[in-house]
């Protein structure tokens, strides 16, 4: 075999034992540190979607009225109160008599056609709607602590990192996420 062919090969065997036994302690990547991620938490968010709900319910009513002055209770009661009132006493009594069954009469029959009229009912079905409100938890996104340079922090991200959080310039690489970095979650 070539010289150079084998001394490749171990170069290259050691490099990648080398490469191994950094990446296994999970604390550096090829070119820069990792955070090392504490805690995850899924948080959510309440959405409320509105929809509507209506059901059947049975409304009674008074019918409408054709008379609504009880104008024909009114005149039925004052004929016939004048005419019981016509067959009391004689003379100027049996006049006054008329004349006072006539309006007690036509005061009874007023009241009686009202009853009546207020008692006349119709039902129907209606239809009642609501608007309704139903409530969801959906995703927001996550809650990260982690620990660098042995200190600990938080982030919200839109997805779960894993175990560790990788690093640029000494600080968390959270690409899309660095909007929504805080400190406090």
């Amino acid at each position: 075999m070539n010289k150079s062919l084998i001394i490749g090969l171990a170069a290259g065997a050691a490099g990648a034992v080398a490469i191994g036994a950094i990446a296994s302690r999970g604390d550096f990547k090829l070119g820069g540190v990792y955070a090392e991620v504490v805690d995850v938490k899924p948080v959510t968010k309440t959405v409320e979607t509105p929809r509507q709900v209506c059901r059947d319910e049975q409304v009674t009513r008074e019918k409408p009225v054709k008379d609504e002055h009880q104008l024909a209770g009114t005149a039925i009661g004052a004929v016939v109160g004048g005419i019981l009132g016509h067959q009391v006493g004689g003379g100027n009594g049996q006049k006054l008599a008329t004349v006072a069954g006539a309006a007690a009469g036509g005061y009874a029959g007023n009241r009686v056609q009202d009853k009546l009229q207020k008692a006349d009912t119709e039902s129907a079905t209606e239809s009642r709607c609501e608007t309704v409100y139903d409530k969801t938890s959906v995703p927001a996104g996550f809650r990260v602590t982690y620990k660098l340079n042995g200190k600990t922090a938080v982030v919200r991200m839109s997805h779960d990192p894993g175990s560790r959080i990788p690093l640029k310039d000494g600080k968390p690489d959270l690409g899309e996420d660095s909007a929504k970095a805080n400190t406090g979650g």
